[in-house]
């Protein structure tokens, strides 16, 4: 106990061992979904199963790992909600890419957030883009989220006249899927811990007594990972019209990281008395760090997770929070017959959950500067539209810099958002 006091300060932070554990449990419990989740969603850009159902647990335990013993912050990390389903769903599914070129892709935008922490450019990019250009493409995930959700539970479907329209809600997925989001959204609001996490287990439960679903198993030895194991293709991520898809994973990773580290920091007091987050450059690494062993291992991008304020608010202040949902995420590969056995239609209503939070941030853009909300409303819409983060992105980028220059409000404008509309809209006038 003294090592571990000594080691992670705990006594210094106003903490203790068992406190420590406790926050790491329960930090666990309410992230615990994407063991789920990201293997159903990566599966179905043809990864096998198994293999990133090992690939997400190791990835996760890594950062956590690197977050807890290195930075020392109660920050869990895991492959990020969003940019697993612009892996599958943009860059597999939409763009033709292989799957081991979008591994490649995830692998160099980890290595160039890492370089972009060591140099400390980090700051000056994040101050460098507009607050309302964060907030759309925040809600813009989040509405990209709420149409792949829809989707798979068979509640949104293909229509040649109208693009989509209403599926038939009488079938078996659509209801179990509203059913676990009306449930993940009631006990979340109730504050239960581990709610979506008990959800995605109820309908499975439901449906498998109900005969609607096939009963795996619970535990086993962990499956082979070697399907997806440094099967990245690097060299086919360097493809130019792969640059976009780089950035893309390389933008929502960096701002998506910025703001949980500040945001869980602010609700632990962790901020110091100008209000910065001390080593914040470690976590940084720790960030990009597991991102490129994600990739090596099989798996989309790895972030921090907001859900990581669950343990602090149980008292969680340092990095043994962190180490401690590493260690429950390497005890859950023994759990992969569960995972294999929860339907597509029960992660959906966890999907739709996460989709109602990220969509939050709609509510702090500048409706009343329409120079502000245009540009937020594009980048949003353009996410579930074209079922592109990359392509929301780049629209709204473009809009940005084009309302605001043809608006007078040059003084809105830096060098950073200028050259990154112009690129885009290159792209769009160039190569397609």
């Amino acid at each position: 106990m003294k090592l571990l006091d000594n080691y992670f300060k705990l006594t210094e932070q106003k903490t203790n061992v068992k406190t420590e554990l406790i926050a790491g449990f329960t930090t666990f419990l309410t992230m615990a979904y994407i063991i789920f989740v990201n293997p159903s969603i990566l599966s179905e850009a043809g990864m096998d199963y198994g293999a990133v159902f090992v690939a997400t647990c190791v990835a996760a335990a890594i950062g956590c790992f690197v977050m807890g013993l290195w930075a020392n912050y109660p920050i869990a990390q895991a492959p990020g909600m969003g940019l697993n389903a612009f892996f599958t769903y943009g860059v597999v599914l939409g763009m033709g890419y292989t799957w081991e070129a979008a591994l490649g892709a995830v692998f160099f935008s980890g290595l160039t957030f890492f370089m972009l922490s060591i140099f400390k450019i980090r700051e000056w990019i994040i101050n460098s883009i507009p607050l309302s250009l964060r907030l759309g493409i925040a809600a813009g995930i989040g509405l990209f989220l709420a149409m792949i959700a829809l989707k798979n539970a068979g509640i949104v479907v293909a229509n040649p006249a109208t693009y989509v329209a209403l599926g038939d809600l009488s079938q078996p997925p659509a209801l179990y899927a509203l059913l676990g989001f009306f449930v993940i959204t009631a006990l979340s609001y109730l504050r239960v811990t581990g709610a979506v996490m008990i959800g995605i287990l109820g309908i499975t439960i439901l449906a498998t007594l109900f005969g609607h679903n096939q009963y795996g198993g619970i535990m086993s030895m962990p499956p082979s990972i070697a399907p997806t194991f440094m099967a990245m293709d690097l060299m086919g991520a360097l493809d130019v019209a792969m640059l976009s898809v780089i950035f893309a994973f390389l933008f929502v990773d960096l701002f998506d990281t910025s703001g949980t580290l500040v945001g869980v920091a602010h609700r632990g007091k962790l901020l110091d008395e100008n209000g910065k987050l001390p080593r914040i450059g470690r976590a940084m690494m720790a960030d990009s760090t597991a991102s490129m062993a994600g990739a090596a291992l099989g798996t989309s991008t790895t972030t921090s997770y907001i859900e990581s304020t669950a343990g602090i608010a149980s008292g969680g202040r340092t990095g043994l929070t962190a180490v401690v949902v590493g260690v429950l995420f390497l005890i859950s590969l023994f759990f992969a017959p569960l995972a294999g056995s929860i339907p597509a239609y029960a992660t959906a209503g966890a999907l739709l959950y996460v989709a109602v939070l990220m969509a939050g941030s709609l509510a702090h853009a500048n409706w009343e500067d329409p120079t502000d909300a245009a540009p937020v409303l594009i980048a949003a819409l353009a996410m579930p539209l074209t079922f592109s983060i990359a392509e929301g992105i780049a629209l709204g980028f473009i809009s940005y810099a084009a309302i605001k220059a043809l608006s007078g409000r040059f003084s809105d404008l830096n060098p950073a958002v200028i050259a990154l509309a112009l690129l885009f809209a290159a792209k769009f006038l160039f190569l397609g």
